[in-house]
């Protein structure tokens, strides 16, 4: 077991344990790395995880004990000291990052009523709420916030469910498992939201007990809410005319796409395993995202892969022979910034128990 295991974030020793190690059934000879990763940011100390890229600038969560904030660095120069959102009262919690090309920053934060979705526009000190209405205040937990690069067209996903809305509330504020912070796919499913030794695979068949959420959409030029059953993991296309999104049935989890406008809804894979957190290219023709399709449906093990979304053709990114790649973002059409368990160390083989960020190129 890698000896940075003991670097836990207010979580017991055993969740941490297990998060570092995978499972000895899903073990396998570490392969040739497919792209060289490096490092983007590496730091003991705090959980980095979900990165975004618009723009000269690259927007991610950052994590320690029980303080959440959300940081700005140039995206050439991560190494620098970037713009800080950070909590303006006592037990607020900002998360959900998404960067915009002039520099704002969008954000949740528990600042407002239960919950809310807000930017900062990149210049000085107002915070806008991303619409003035009671559903961005408690009567919905927004999450996997995102948005086109020029903040006019906004989506998150929801839960309907009552009694997963009030446990989502707790679970904003106080995380219950680390895993979470780099896995936030998780959230909407009985096997997979709570700590255990051992999941279940991720693949069909595998029965949910919680309801499904629904994607929304806010047009912030006339205040419109649209709503898209069965869908979370939502990701604007720069041009802000497409939407991709997950759609789980029957324990399987697979991509979908369709128009703004509710038109062209469109299957993209119908794998046995899963498929996650969908990132469009900056031209809009690329598609990357997580899947644990190459481990058997493994929850701790996923990789990162590319989609040419016109042809359907799919390129395996990262190999890693038991690292957890998620929350993928494009730095350009030919590098994706991601988070990672990875070790420092020894990348492809060994992993630790924080969640950092990583490049690759291809």
């Amino acid at each position: 077991m890698n000896t940075l295991w003991i670097r836990s974030l207010g979580l017991g020793v055993i969740a941490i344990a297990a998060l570092a190690e995978p499972m000895l059934g899903h073990a396998k000879a570490v392969e040739k790395e497919l792209f060289p990763v490096e490092s983007v940011l590496f730091d003991k100390k705090h959980a980095l995880t979900y990165p975004t890229v618009a723009g000269k600038f690259m927007v991610y969560n950052e994590n320690h004990m029980d303080s959440f904030s959300v940081v700005r660095v140039p995206v050439d120069q991560t190494d620098m000291e970037g713009k800080r959102v950070d909590p303006t009262m006592l037990n607020e919690v900002l998360r959900q990052g998404v960067a915009l090309k002039d520099g704002g920053i969008g954000y949740v934060s528990n600042r407002v009523g239960p919950i809310s979705a807000w930017f900062w526009q990149g210049k000085g000190d107002s915070h806008i709420a991303i619409a003035n209405m009671a559903l961005f205040r408690g009567g919905l937990v927004p999450g996997h916030l995102n948005a086109t690069p020029d903040a006019k067209i906004w989506c998150f996903d929801a839960t309907l469910q009552k009694i997963r809305h009030n446990q989502l509330l707790n679970e904003f504020v106080n995380p219950n498992n680390n895993e979470l912070l780099g896995q936030d796919w998780r959230i909407y499913n009985s096997n997979y939201v709570a700590y255990k030794m051992a999941y279940r695979d991720v693949k069909t068949g595998t029965h949910n007990k919680l309801h499904s959420p629904s994607l929304f959409i806010f047009k912030r030029a006339n205040s419109e809410l649209s709503m898209l059953p069965n869908a979370f993991d939502g990701s604007i296309s720069p041009n802000g005319k497409q939407v991709a999104f997950v759609r789980e049935v029957n324990g399987n989890y697979d991509l979908w796409v369709q128009n703004i406008d509710g038109t062209g809804l469109t299957q993209l894979t119908t794998g046995t395993f899963g498929e996650f957190e969908p990132a469009f290219s900056p031209d809009g023709k690329q598609l990357a995202f997580v899947s644990n399709r190459d481990s058997a449906g493994n929850v701790r093990h996923t990789s990162i892969y590319v989609m040419n979304i016109a042809t359907g053709a799919t390129t395996r990114i990262t190999n890693a022979a038991h690292a957890t790649d998620g929350g993928v973002t494009w730095k350009n059409n030919h590098t994706l910034i991601f988070h990672s368990n990875r070790s420092l160390e020894k990348p492809q083989n060994k992993t630790v128990s924080d969640w950092n960020l990583w490049q690759v190129e291809f």
